[in-house]
């Protein structure tokens, strides 16, 4: 397959007022014999959406720097110069493909000194987008503090305050995608990035975040793995999709169940959260072509949910599987567990699109009650 540029496109949706879930840039971009791609383009229905914007996303106090520049390119060339420690001056560049969801504007920017070129995601400060731009440059930021696996490599987060209006912006390294790459890499730099647990040994995160157009809460920090998944995870889906329409003596007995599987007491490991085939890829670095992961939902958790999630749209081969389990073997259970934690996203995809989406949690909710 010939190599085709890519422009990464981490597009964390800003709102739930997004619930018409757009592909990411990147998704525009991929190579058109991607395996297994999914950009579903059904919105859910005015009941959930009216859920899901009860959800109220915890506050946090974001480090933001402000800056005064005549646009936002100074802005954040002035924000890229304090994170490099040298003089940055962007110039607009080609290269940024598409819009994102919930107001995001991406973009592509060159330094004028260097020839260097960065990726750009912005979103107004007035609305919800400078939280949830900061809840992905600190996910992203994360992962990339690992040195395991390749992520795009946060630059700077900030505030553009002048002329048109106020922004936020968040500034990543620009990567250029290649068609494929080495899945067994990928599945062992995936395995050594789990190996991070949570300074705490709490599940959990530092920020909510978002799971496609949909709130993500992390916080509070739990200690038990069981109880953060049925309240932070399991318990939140319930709500906004009116308990899957199951009566609730069910839905006990589905939270007793989910206890049960859940009681192997994993480790809080650092996970991309959002691990599906299209999130995923192989880019040009320093001459050799590496894995990337990108647009996650970071938090710490049982590292079976990442690889629960690569089997819900397909997308990864036998080499990625073989990889990871060469680094770090997953334990007994992992097969049944697998069932419990995409649940999760399955109804995540009925809160946002509906349709058949509903049907098939209500499948998988008997095949966990039959465990």
């Amino acid at each position: 397959m010939p190599a085709v540029t890519q422009t990464i496109a981490l597009t964390l949706t800003l709102s739930c007022l997004a619930i018409f879930k757009l592909p990411s840039a990147s998704a525009f971009l991929k190579p058109s014999s991607a395996p297994n791609s999914f950009s579903p383009a059904r919105a859910g229905s005015s009941q959930q959406l009216t859920s899901c914007l009860k959800r109220t996303i915890t506050p946090f106090a974001m480090s933001t720097s402000t800056y005064n520049g005549e646009n936002l390119l100074e802005s954040m060339s002035r924000a890229c110069s304090d994170t490099l420690g040298r003089e940055v001056n962007l110039e607009t560049s080609r290269g940024g493909g598409a819009s994102g969801g919930g107001g995001a504007s991406i973009s592509a920017a060159t330094d004028s000194n260097t020839g260097e070129k960065y990726f750009i995601k912005s979103a107004s400060a007035s609305g919800g987008g400078s939280n949830m731009l900061y809840a992905e440059y600190i996910g992203v930021k994360k992962m990339s503090e690992t040195n395991t696996i390749k992520v795009p490599k946060p630059i700077a987060f900030g505030e553009h305050h002048g002329a048109p209006r106020d922004i936020n912006f968040v500034v990543f390294e620009y990567l250029e995608f290649s068609g494929g790459g080495n899945g067994r890499e990928l599945g062992q730099d995936l395995a050594k990035m789990h190996r991070v647990v949570s300074d705490n040994g709490k599940f959990g995160f530092d920020v909510d975040n978002t799971i496609g157009a949909t709130p993500q809460p992390n916080l509070p920090w739990i200690d038990n793995w069981a109880d953060f998944w049925i309240e932070h995870r399991l318990g939140h889906m319930l709500k906004l999709t009116g308990d899957a329409g199951l009566d609730k003596e069910t839905i006990n007995k589905l939270m007793s169940k989910t206890r049960e599987l859940l009681s192997h007491n994993p480790e809080p490991s650092l996970i991309h959260g959002d691990l599906w085939g299209g999130n995923k890829g192989y880019a040009k670095v320093d001459g050799s072509i590496v894995p990337v992961i990108f647009d996650p939902a970071t938090y710490y958790g049982d590292r079976e949910a990442d690889i629960a999630m690569t089997y819900v749209f397909g997308g990864f081969g036998p080499d990625f599987y073989e990889g990871y389990e060469s680094e770090w073997p997953l334990p007994d259970g992992h097969e049944k567990r697998k069932t419990v934690y995409n649940l999760y996203h399955i109804l995540n995809h009925d809160v946002l699109f509906g349709g058949m989406y509903l049907r098939q949690a209500q499948g998988m909710i008997d095949s966990i009650l039959r465990m």
